[in-house]
């Protein structure tokens, strides 16, 4: 068996060693960076001489590294690459608003980041006024840079990667992510068995999951590595060419977010969308409505899971055995040997079967944290508030079945989950307050048929400002300088106020009544801006 190492590169060498003329990577030629087909011993290869770059640019163990490459290729020779030479990888999303991208490389403590050559312009601009930052392409590491020092920052043994995700409270959290905690996800998907056995060698998994989310820097890409099999990497999703594509790549496992089925279930009837080699799908999210649809459509049967970057694969719970309950919401139960499940009331007591409350989750054993997150970069604060009690609080609201399967209910955070993202609600009604014409403003999350949620922005307007929708749009296109696309508000609603509480703060569940209801009666101080909505660089 192959994996053995006690990092992901060790982990990569492994499988080099004993199938180095497999496929490693496959970027269709539909795709930006393809066509590109790397097996193992050609992938090492790229690996070795970025390893030298670094070496010679005195890059390693203690330097913080950022990647701007999207979903290239080059993204995995340069993660591994630095996992080899011990220094931590921040992946960056170039959707990001430049105002987004400086933050996280400055609270990041980035030394270099390594950006694609069309993402110059974005990242000079991210970078501006941040000291002690170098700016490379991939293929000039270690062609001129002078050597540079490791500064003093906080640093976990085994650390390889800060990935960052929307904190319930405004900025993003930096996630510190261990060698081990990656080893964990490769061996859990692995081992699991049941519906989403995998096979030594031979899989192909494709996903157009982008790889600053840990689900495929970690998830499908540690579960190819850890058994040779081949990562089908697509730069983004696109429902028109789906099925040719998974068709001609020979896919044998997708893995999805809940936006996928519901946008293939929309397309025309399509002779040959059966005929692949999916034997299924992982992921999250699918809407109750499209669930037995999709599956009774495509012939691919769609296991549901949940987990967050903050668990890893060790926490992470899936229908991969057991009833599926099928169309109802079930994430499933955690594979015990890894880790258990509880739902608490809010004195961290218990609940009863049906009983909704807050998913806790911890490792199995005495080590509760064995395979999770090492915790908040900067914020041991934050940490130690998130393993109250020796449990990881999710933030996330779920009831446990007479079976013993889990079933998703809600959020108990100020978030929103749109196509996957998780966005806080925080972070956009502080950019939206900025706004001169703004007096006060509430985010909340309305329901969507097509991506799960949208954001919703109610807003008083100063004195003066007479609501209209070309002051929507004037507010929509000033948060989008500062803003990732997807967080910005999909509808825009003028009220004459907001309802709050006794001490003057924002009723969210109010606020939230009064969102789906002006949204169900097309209130004409409502603005529909979500086709403004498009990521950076779009037509």
């Amino acid at each position: 068996m192959s994996g053995e190492g006690s990092s992901v590169h060790e982990a990569f060498e492994d499988t080099r060693r004993q199938w180095g003329d497999r496929p490693f990577v496959h970027i269709p030629a539909q795709c930006a960076g393809g066509p590109v087909d790397l097996t193992y011993e050609q992938a090492g290869a790229a690996v070795e001489r970025s390893i030298d770059g670094y070496a010679h640019a005195g890059y390693g163990r203690g330097h913080h590294v950022g990647l701007l490459l999207d979903n290239r290729v080059e993204f995995f020779v340069h993660f591994l690459a630095l996992n080899a030479i011990g220094a931590t990888v921040i992946p960056l999303s170039s959707e990001l608003a430049p105002e987004e991208a400086a933050f996280l490389l400055k609270f990041a403590d980035i030394d270099l980041l390594v950006h694609l050559p069309e993402r110059h312009q974005f990242a000079e601009q991210a970078a501006d006024r941040i000291e002690r930052i170098a700016l490379t392409t991939p293929a000039s590491v270690g062609a001129g840079e002078a050597p540079a020092a490791a500064r003093a920052r906080p640093c976990v043994s085994g650390q390889a990667a800060i990935v960052f995700t929307s904190g319930s409270t405004g900025q993003p959290k930096g996630c510190v992510l261990s060698n081990e905690y990656f080893l964990a996800f490769g061996n859990w998907y692995r081992t699991l068995g049941g519906r989403c056995a995998l096979n030594t060698g031979t899989e192909r998994l494709i996903t157009p999951l982008p790889l600053h989310h840990v689900n495929a820097l970690a998830f499908s890409s540690m579960g190819m590595i850890l058994t040779g099999g081949c990562i089908i990497q697509l730069d983004r999703f696109k429902s028109s060419n789906w099925w040719p594509v998974v068709a001609e790549s020979r896919a044998t496992v997708m893995h999805y977010l809940g936006v996928m089925p519901a946008m293939l279930l929309q397309l025309p009837i399509y002779a040959a969308e059966r005929r692949h080699s999916v034997r299924f799908g992982f992921g999250g999210g699918v809407r109750k409505v499209h669930h037995t649809a999709f599956e009774d459509r495509f012939g691919i049967p769609l296991i549901e899971a949940w987990a967050m970057t903050e668990t890893g694969g060790a926490g992470t719970i899936s229908t991969h055995t057991g009833a599926r309950h099928v169309g109802s919401g079930c994430i499933g139960q955690p594979s015990p040997q890894f880790s258990e499940a509880r739902v608490i009331d809010e004195h961290n007591q218990g609940l009863p079967v049906d009983g909704v409350g807050e998913l806790v989750v911890r490792a199995t054993g005495s080590a509760p944290r064995e395979g999770f997150f090492s915790g908040y970069y900067k914020d041991p604060a934050a940490t130690d508030a998130a393993w109250e009690g020796g449990w990881l609080h999710t933030g996330d609201l779920a009831r446990r079945g007479l079976d013993g399967a889990f079933f998703f209910v809600g959020r108990r955070k100020q978030m929103i989950r749109r196509s996957g993202e998780n966005i806080s609600a925080a972070e956009v009604e502080a950019v939206l307050s900025a706004d001169t014409r703004i007096k006060q403003v509430a985010v909340v999350p309305v329901p969507d048929e097509m991506r799960e949620e949208e954001v919703f922005a109610c807003i008083v307007v100063e004195a003066g400002i007479h609501p209209s929708h070309a002051v929507a749009k004037a507010i929509f296109s000033a948060a989008a300088d500062r803003l990732s696309y997807y967080k910005l508000p999909g509808y825009i609603a003028f009220v004459a106020a907001l309802p709050v509480t006794a001490t003057q703060k924002p009723r969210y569940a109010s606020i939230g009544e009064l969102a789906k209801s002006l949204l169900a009666a097309g209130s004409d101080c409502l603005f529909d801006v979500r086709r403004a909505k498009r990521p950076r660089g779009s037509s």
